[in-house]
């Protein structure tokens, strides 16, 4: 799979409403076939910083997400609210989902 970990630095007075604001494109990717999750977090540290993280089946849907009409808009749509450029970690794992983490086991 394709997994992704990216950083958005949003502008202060975007920030609370972060989540709407990238709603439509974070829907629409949920529905691609090929997305496995898409999943936005908060950072506990920098209230004005979200975090990305995606996974998609394989190189085939991460190239129809960024090619789809919603990435395209997404593009035009949501750096007017970021502070900087996003940062990104991109890899392929040979896996299709999360593993337990042994070390804590519940």
């Amino acid at each position: 799979m394709i997994f992704i970990t990216a950083k958005f630095r949003v502008r202060p007075e975007d920030a609370e409403r972060w989540p709407e604001i990238a709603r439509e494109f974070t829907e629409a990717t949920r529905a691609e076939p090929g997305c496995l999750w898409f999943d936005w977090s908060r950072s506990l540290d920098d209230p004005n910083e979200y975090v990305l993280v995606e996974a998609f089946r394989d190189g085939e849907a991460g190239a129809a997400h960024v090619q789809s009409d919603h990435f395209k808009t997404a593009q035009r749509t949501l750096p007017p609210h970021l502070a900087e450029t996003p940062r990104i970690v991109n890899t392929t794992v040979p896996q299709d989902d999360w593993s337990e983490l042994g070390e804590m086991a519940v």
